[in-house]
């Protein structure tokens, strides 16, 4: 373990370096996925977390609103030695404005499984100087299995009204992959295209996946749209978190995909 008072410099994920005098003991999560791993791994030490983080169950701690408009003053107020974000669910202008309040902040880059498992070695590790998880070791076993032929050919709608669904360079899509699975819009300019319903009927796929978010689709509400082309609901969180979910999400997915 790190002296604490030792004062380490470390880099985020982003290159943003923080000096440390030991390891943080009050931690605000701005990231659901991260609050689920901090309130696994080190319990005592997460203060607050946004209205969306909803794991582990009966997670009772103070909210500061969501993902994209956190409540930067009640962030403060908390005193805390780390605030934990990520690129893709925190907004740029409220890291820089806490940054800028003198709270410091960890942005974690994470699109895709590999991604995952360093970011949050390193967060575990590096900066929270608490090991390397068990649950996290488990994950980079169960992802380090090949991924299962043959290779269904998915669209994974991710909003309706309009709708937008999985593209390139993206955690769920890399998630897609190594499942066995070939996400036709892979090669896609952008991360969450936009396409119309006419073209993603059109697309060719072979199955239609249907998270529960951050659109809610349900049985009443996604499947109808495609009809002809066979349709699964599952966990948005198996599918698009990257905390503890990520042991048994690779057999969990199988098996509502497969």
């Amino acid at each position: 373990m790190t002296r604490p008072g030792a004062g380490r410099r470390l880099a985020d994920d982003l290159g943003h370096v923080l000096t440390l005098d030991g390891p943080p003991r009050r931690i605000v999560s701005l990231v659901p996925s991260l609050s689920e791993a901090l309130a696994v791994t080190v319990p005592d030490r997460l203060v607050a977390v946004t209205d969306w983080c909803t794991h582990p169950p009966g997670l009772d701690l103070p909210r500061v609103r969501g993902t994209k408009n956190p409540d930067r003053a009640a962030v403060a107020a908390l005193r805390p030695d780390l605030v934990v974000a990520n690129q893709e669910e925190n907004r740029r202008i409220d890291v820089e404005r806490l940054r800028a309040a003198g709270v410091p902040v960890w942005v974690t880059v994470i699109e895709s499984v590999d991604d995952a498992l360093r970011s949050l070695r390193r967060l575990f590790v590096d900066v929270l100087d608490v090991g390397e998880p068990g649950w996290l070791r488990t994950a980079a076993d169960e992802w380090s299995r090949p991924a299962p032929r043959p290779a269904p050919r998915v669209v994974v709608p991710i909003w309706r009204d309009p709708w937008m669904v999985v593209g390139s360079r993206t955690f769920a899509g890399d998630v897609l992959s190594r499942l066995g699975l070939v996400n036709v819009f892979r090669t896609s300019a952008e991360r969450y295209p936009r396409v119309d319903l006419a073209g993603l009927r059109s697309a060719g796929a072979d199955l239609v996946l249907l998270p529960d978010e951050p659109y809610a689709f349900t049985d009443d509400d996604g499947p109808e749209a495609f009809p002809g082309i066979r349709t699964v609901l599952l966990s948005g969180r198996q599918l698009t978190w990257y905390g503890p979910s990520l042991a048994s999400a690779r057999a969990e997915l199988l098996d509502r995909v497969r």
